[in-house]
């Protein structure tokens, strides 16, 4: 099933749940598209797709610059991964398709 569309997501953090929204786009093996949360709105980067698993990039500035890196994989109208939060570890992603 396509990733392409807009996803209600919560990751959670050390600093508690932080929900937002992810729109995406695929075309081939490349992914693009953007997050927006309490953080603001982001562009992601150097996103790619293997069959139903995403990975991608996005720089936050708050509560502190760092690279946030997910890895998420899609099934059917849900999502659900991991993000390694800079030098703060890993938290759990989940979204369902908006």
């Amino acid at each position: 099933m396509s990733a392409d569309g807009t996803w209600n997501t919560t990751i959670n953090t050390p600093m508690g749940a932080q929900n937002g929204t992810l729109t995406l786009s695929t075309d081939g093996g490349a992914l693009t598209g953007k997050m927006a949360g309490p953080q603001g709105e982001m562009e992601i980067q150097d996103g790619a797709i293997d069959g139903d698993n995403l990975t991608w990039k996005a720089d936050i500035t708050s509560p502190m610059a760092m690279t946030l890196e997910f890895a998420v994989t899609v099934s059917g109208d849900d999502l659900t991964g991991k993000v390694k939060l800079g030098a703060f570890g890993e938290s759990d992603i989940t979204g369902t398709r908006a």
